[in-house]
């Protein structure tokens, strides 16, 4: 026995209990906060409830997403900002909800750590709470785990859990879609959660450190810039298929960007041509490119270089659905429209203004 006379302690070992019940007191305002129909967002017990008649359902069918926030998470770590990160984490779950035509209900988390701060940990929350609060879900529940071994210094990890519904019947992406239909972008805040790999790798031969005021957006630091949390579509999307029904598919510019991202949710039939031309590249992403000497179709496969949700539209209503989407604040343009498939499914006229 190492201590003679008295057994080793949880503490000892690195995991504080106390810790994480203050984490808990601490956060508890916050996740009352999301509370909405079907969920009163308590925390405490051993599963979250959601009740989906309270809620407003009659013939629901379950739509469910998890995703974590990827090496963006690195960026939040080293620069001490961790009250936006939970913003990026429910947006990259309920975006993938509402693509499918379904409202996101409830949102449960997973946050590990090596050793639990909870002054940190309640800022990590504060966004979760924010992001579902944006996309009208309630957090219900959620896990926090101290493992170290596991996790060194102040490094954590994020993972999300999402579920949410739809009338049956009312799933997207529909069946009916035909050439000549229109293609809406969507713009994105920026970088969103995806490719920051390649981002911090780009930053590190930059010789630029996160303190540093951002080669792309005056008055702020390279890492404020790049913590720029996921848009959240939610609400105006839903708006939307509520009031004019018009929108046959939507995809999340994720991962993969256009070329991975669109084929996904269209006939095998049809293909998309994106018209490079047709918006705004923001800022970052031309000062990645430049700066990481990366070739157009690597962007385009890499990040969503200002789209960050598409939607299909018949082509005499995309003005009727563009004008609900920015009455609800978002930013549109048609940038393409659906033709028979060749290739891989996308195929792109003019170049990006990188």
């Amino acid at each position: 026995m190492s201590q003679k006379g008295r057994g080793l302690t949880y503490a000892e070992a690195g995991v504080d209990i106390d810790a994480g019940n203050r984490m808990v007191e601490l956060i508890k305002p916050l996740v009352r906060a999301t509370r909405r129909r079907g969920a009163d967002a308590e925390i405490g017990g051993f599963g979250g409830l959601f009740d989906l008649k309270g809620a407003g359902f009659s013939d629901p069918v379950l739509v469910a997403a998890t995703d974590g926030v990827g090496t963006k998470v690195k960026i939040a770590i080293e620069t001490g900002h961790h009250d936006t990160i939970g913003i990026d984490l429910v947006a990259m779950c309920v975006n993938d909800i509402v693509v499918q035509g379904a409202e996101p209900l409830f949102f449960l988390d997973y946050f590990a750590t090596g050793k639990l701060d909870p002054a940190q940990g309640a800022q990590i929350v504060s966004g979760i709470a924010e992001g579902c609060r944006q996309a009208g879900c309630a957090l219900i529940g959620g896990e926090t785990a101290e493992m170290p071994g596991m996790y060194g210094g102040g490094d954590y990890d994020l993972a999300g859990f999402c579920v949410g519904a739809a009338e049956r019947g009312s799933l997207l992406p529909a069946r009916h879609m035909f050439e000549g239909d229109v293609i809406l972008g969507l713009a994105s805040s920026g970088v969103h959660s995806n490719g920051f790999s390649l981002v911090r790798k780009i930053v590190e031969a930059s010789g630029l450190a996160w303190s540093d005021e951002a080669p792309f957006a005056a008055g702020k630091s390279l890492g404020e810039a790049l913590l720029e949390p996921t848009r959240i579509y939610v609400k105006p999307v839903l708006e939307t298929l509520r009031e004019v029904g018009a929108i046959k598919a939507l995809a999340h510019i994720t991962g993969g960007g256009f070329t991975e991202n669109i084929p996904r949710v269209l006939p095998e039939a049809y293909g998309a041509e994106i018209d490079l031309g047709a918006f705004e590249v923001p800022a970052v992403f031309k000062w990645l490119a430049g700066q990481g000497g990366i070739a157009e179709r690597e962007m385009l496969r890499t990040f969503n270089c200002g789209i960050g949700m598409v939607a299909v539209v018949e082509a005499d209503q995309a003005a009727q659905a563009i004008a609900i989407l920015q009455r609800e604040g978002e930013h549109v343009e048609i940038i393409g429209q659906i033709v028979p498939r060749r290739d891989h499914g996308v195929s792109y006229l003019g170049s990006l203004e990188l």
